[in-house]
């Protein structure tokens, strides 16, 4: 079912549309537990349990915790031309700074600004007080290596590495999109910003509809190319990384968001307990459905199976649909 372009809540709630309070309310709150919370909140966490649990993510090149760690930071970034910092418990991409490579003593950004050790420092100050994190509370800055993407994504996205967002509940892919980066939103994959969202098929990874600021788009704004050629490389191995999530947080309501390496494939970049809606927007078609036909299925029949078997499951029952 399309989504209608103008219409009532009723409307909306008759095609299937899930709500913030529904969310809210009738998902979040009743199948993520307050404790798990930490194992998604903070990237470092994530990071440190997905690699308990075998499942890959970007190399980690160090961690600054405290303010006297800053004059060390020549000297972690010295081996590295390329490489991104970011705020352990950041939200909505604020505090990643993404470095492409270098020029003498300056440190290039995608857009070719150069930054000096001084400002970098001062971005890692900022960060540990608490700049982009949830609350205000203080936090680490993770340096990490900077992912070299697939050269598939040829003409997708500009000046950043486009991500997958699958939403996932009780361990079932429920739906997924693909967050590519504009001009409009400075090479990040935010769709706030102005990323184009791509809604992508659970059975082909190929896109089925695209969206920018809420309005469907046929065409990247920057490069021209054709959205409707977007195929995610290595699907079933991506889909099957983000259903694995599950049992590695115990987070019932998941975001999980991966992005494709040239070198090392799908890598699970980040974890989201509060995903949000725009996923709807992107496919042009409601979650409220898939999630209810998830929560009728009998306690015996969900235990009994099995990450391959739920990724199987959600491809019968969601897959090849608009």
């Amino acid at each position: 079912m399309r989504l209608p372009k103008l219409s009532s809540p009723a409307a909306l709630r008759r095609a299937g549309v899930l709500g913030m309070n529904q969310r809210n309310g009738g998902f979040i709150a009743q199948y993520n537990r307050r404790e798990h919370y930490p194992r998604v909140d903070d990237k470092l966490t994530t990071k440190r349990l997905a690699e308990e649990f075998g499942i890959p993510v970007p190399q980690l090149y160090g961690v600054v915790e405290r303010q006297h760690e800053v004059n060390r930071l020549a000297e972690l970034l010295a081996p590295h031309d390329q490489l991104v910092i970011k705020p352990s418990q950041g939200s909505a991409g604020k505090g990643i700074l993404v470095i492409m490579g270098r020029d003498g003593d300056s440190y290039l950004k995608p857009s070719k600004e150069a930054l000096s050790l001084t400002d970098i420092r001062r971005h890692v100050n900022n960060t540990l007080s608490g700049l982009y994190s949830l609350g205000g509370r203080n936090d680490k800055a993770m340096v990490e290596a900077l992912i070299q993407f697939s050269d598939a994504f040829e003409g997708f996205s500009y000046q950043g590495v486009p991500d997958v967002r699958v939403v996932v509940f009780r361990g079932y892919p429920v739906m997924a999109m693909m967050r590519l980066s504009t001009e409009a939103s400075d090479g990040k994959a935010n769709l706030h910003q102005g990323a184009v969202g791509a809604g992508i098929d659970l059975i082909t990874g190929r896109a089925s509809a695209a969206v920018q600021f809420d309005r469907p788009v046929e065409h990247h704004p920057d490069t021209g190319r054709a959205l409707a050629e977007l195929v995610v490389p290595q699907w079933d191995e991506l889909i099957l990384l983000a259903t694995r999530c599950y049992e590695m947080t115990e987070i019932g309501y998941l975001g999980a968001d991966i992005v494709l390496d040239r070198e090392r494939g799908p890598l699970l970049l980040e974890l989201n307990a509060r995903p949000g809606l725009a996923i709807q927007i992107a496919n042009q078609t409601g979650l409220q459905p898939r999630l209810e036909r998830i929560e009728q299925l009998s306690r015996r029949d969900h235990m009994m199976m099995q990450a391959e078997d739920r990724v199987a499951f959600s491809r019968r029952e969601f897959g090849g649909k608009p």
